[in-house]
């Protein structure tokens, strides 16, 4: 006797021995039953909740597979500087200082989403800039790309910025042409000020992380891979109190920054520990090109690579453009060509963003066996500056996913928030119709059919992270997490797809 059923839907099911249906049974947090609006009238009772979907798509829930979870709950209350906000340095510095205006003099005021693409000036603010906002204040500025910030003099003073400091490798301090001294725009340093900067108070990281997993709720996400590079112990921690208290209601698989990983090792916290509320993820690298080299070198990341493989991690890589993109995947071939007893459809080695895939590059990735994390909700964002920027014979190599989906490459879809919006359906709205929110058109030729991108949104997530058994499917067995959409998105036209909303949000059988 089940305790749910939802009728009178289109139930697309991402079960391909029962592609759709009418009507879902749940019992406790799982799903019992699959079928038709007909055949579910004899499971109803008294004692059973029926909620009528009035022909509207019930899916399996979202799960987002690249998200900054902290960051995102913590954009929420800062000084918002996105497109949508600003479009000068000039509008930075008013908000900045309306800001200033209701904080103690010396306390930290945080900024976020600026682009220097979107500004009047077409550049980054600097120190100078921020200083005439805040004299008095340390302000940090991030970057809406979340590889860039911007520190004004004294906040550069506090985490003990000079002209004479030495930049950690991978990291660049960009600087005045004349003077020469730090001009506050630090690229890559999110390691280096870890710690330097006050965190948020306890009290308000939990009020913010619940304000986070309910706008994420409300978009229908039930499942999330936080991918933060600098994921510690320390931070695993804070996730296990935050599912405890009940303030993050997603399920959640967390990566592991790769350069923590001996202290989880120490404590026993290897490759999927945990349980289907929290668990060990990925282990995430970054590969990156400051100055135009790769950083890690190309022997190093195989290096790091077969190391994590031999010990039973999965890796998710960090690669943006083709070189990075290129390495990545040499270096997963190499880690499993070496090891047959971890072939790579078991492990999943994963490659996160895989922005550019030229024709060379694409054949390594599919060569690979590596399982594609990527954001075609770029495009929705982006697209404006992809359009201006890059020529359109290499704005054909922008997010591949068509190629990918017909190479039968693993492939999950994820945010990357808040370096854009988590909601699902603007990555879904672009991968159909490679179509940007101001209407430029990106590499028309790589759009997928809807069923394939809502795959991508649910079962491929899943895949991505371990989790198919039990996640990404309206199936007897699965975990009941499930979103109700507020029309048929089967029956509406592509352009459509970037206004639907979810309607409700259920995770483990519970309306959430």
């Amino acid at each position: 006797e089940p305790d749910l059923v939802i009728r009178n839907s289109r139930v697309l099911t991402m079960d391909s021995q029962c592609p759709t249906a009418q009507s879902v049974a749940v019992k406790g947090d799982r799903i019992t039953w699959v079928g038709s609006d007909h055949d579910s009238e004899g499971l109803i009772s008294n004692n059973t909740q029926v909620i009528n979907g009035y022909g509207r798509t019930l899916l399996p829930g979202f799960h987002d597979a690249h998200i900054h979870f902290l960051a995102y709950a913590a954009s929420l209350h800062a000084v918002d500087c996105s497109p949508t906000a600003v479009s000068s340095i000039q509008d930075i510095k008013q908000t900045i200082a309306r800001r200033v205006g209701v904080t103690e003099a010396d306390q930290w005021i945080r900024a976020v989403g600026y682009s220097d693409f979107d500004l009047r000036e077409n550049r980054h603010p600097t120190r100078w800039d921020l200083d005439e906002a805040a004299p008095n204040n340390p302000v940090r500025l991030n970057h809406r790309s979340g590889h860039a910030c911007v520190l004004n003099s004294r906040a550069l003073e506090l985490v003990g910025i000079s002209g004479s400091t030495t930049e950690p490798q991978g990291s660049t301090i960009l600087r005045d042409l004349t003077s020469g001294v730090p001009n506050g725009v630090l690229l890559e340093m999110d390691e280096f000020l870890d710690g330097k900067i006050p965190p948020l108070t306890k009290t308000v990281l939990e009020s913010n992380a619940e304000e986070a997993s309910n706008r994420l709720a409300a978009v229908g996400i039930t499942s999330i891979q936080d991918a933060t590079a600098s994921n510690s112990v320390a931070r695993w921690e804070m996730f296990r109190t935050l599912k405890s208290d009940r303030r993050l209601t997603q399920r959640t698989s967390f990566m592991i920054g790769v350069s923590h990983i001996f202290e989880f090792s120490k404590l026993g916290l290897n490759f999927g520990a945990g349980n289907r509320e929290l668990k060990i993820g990925a282990t995430k690298i970054m590969l990156t090109e400051p100055g135009g080299q790769l950083h890690p070198g190309v022997t190093e990341i195989r290096e790091i690579v077969a190391d994590l493989h031999q010990r039973g991690f999965q890796v998710a890589i960090h690669a943006v453009n083709s070189d990075a993109v290129s390495a990545a995947a040499g270096a997963i071939k190499l880690a499993t060509s070496q090891s047959a007893s971890r072939p790579a459809n078991e492990v999943r080695h994963r490659i996160e963003h895989c922005s550019e895939l030229p024709p060379d590059v694409l054949r390594r990735v599919i060569a690979s066996g590596a399982v594609v994390v990527t954001q075609p909700g770029f495009i929705f964002s982006s697209g404006q500056r992809y359009a201006a920027d890059i020529s359109i014979r290499n704005q054909q190599w922008l997010y591949r996913i068509g190629a990918l989906q017909n190479a039968r490459v693993g492939l999950g879809f994820g945010s990357d928030a808040p370096v854009i919006d988590p909601n699902p359906m603007f990555g879904i709205y672009s991968a159909v119709s490679r179509t940007s929110a101001n209407g430029n058109h990106i590499a028309a030729n790589e759009a997928v059919s809807l069923a394939d991108a809502i795959e991508a949104y649910t079962l491929g997530s899943a895949y991505a992270g371990h989790s198919e058994s039990h996640l990404g499917m309206i199936k007897p067995g699965f975990l009941a997490d499930l979103v109700l959409l507020d029309r048929d998105i089967t029956a509406i036209e592509p352009s459509e797809l970037s206004e639907v909303k979810a309607s409700r949000t259920i995770i483990g059988g519970s309306e959430v």
